[in-house]
């Protein structure tokens, strides 16, 4: 499968990176170290968490940043929250995030750090496809915009419609918690259990693709997602 290359620069040269590399697992961490260093491209530092990210980057001003989005102590975001803070910090600093699973809401975020340009968002299925991977690389630090395909079908297909999945119930439920109504005067406009409505919400925010958090949040993105369709 070919990565997309979203918005591409001129073709990078093959002078080796200097590159600070962030995964939490060692292994990993250890495969993609030796991978980079038999390319010719030096790894400055290899650490395992987001804080050594950010000391690691200001310590050796590398030529590119390989970051996993899931890192200690958390894990959840800890490594996409580093990343866009050093595109801040660091106005031009390349930067190509691996991620275990598709989160489009992560790849909209990185994809809008910064100008745009010298990011890269690929599913670590993707370093498996060895000279794919290295090319992703050279075209990142080349200021290149590179995006794993798969990402990229989600987020079109998001583009289009966030409501396209819903039902005709589903959409109803959601037009009442747009009102601001609670589960149970849904349940009662609807003339359903309020364990039934609790079901269509549930099934509201998997399709929407909210992530786990904080119910009354996750309802108001849901409400966002409703007011934009």
């Amino acid at each position: 499968m070919r990565v997309e290359r979203v918005e591409r620069a001129e073709s990078p040269g093959r002078d080796g990176l200097r590159v600070v590399l962030a995964e939490d697992s060692v292994l990993l961490r250890d495969g993609l170290t030796a991978l980079l260093t038999r390319f010719g491209h030096q790894v400055v530092a290899a650490v395992g968490d987001a804080r050594a990210l950010l000391t690691a980057v200001a310590d050796h001003t590398p030529d590119i940043v390989v970051t996993d989005v899931r890192m200690p102590p958390a894990f959840q975001d800890e490594g996409l929250h580093a990343a866009i803070r050093l595109r801040a910090e660091h106005p031009g600093l390349p930067v190509l995030v691996l991620s275990q699973y598709v989160q489009r809401a992560y790849a909209a975020e990185l994809l809008d750090s910064g100008d745009g340009t010298g990011v890269g968002y690929l599913l670590k299925d993707r370093v498996g496809q060895v000279e794919q991977f290295v090319d992703a690389l050279h075209d990142v630090a080349a200021g290149g915009t590179v995006v794993d395909p798969e990402v990229v079908r989600q987020l079109l297909r998001r583009r289009r419609d966030p409501l396209a999945r819903l039902t005709p119930r589903e959409r109803e439920v959601l037009a009442l918690v747009a009102e601001g109504k609670s589960n149970g005067a849904i349940a009662r406009a609807l003339v359903v259990s309020e364990a039934a409505v609790g079901k269509h919400i549930g099934s509201i925010l998997t399709k929407l693709d909210l992530p786990p958090a904080d119910d009354t949040h996750r309802r108001v993105l849901a409400v966002l997602a409703y007011l934009r369709s």
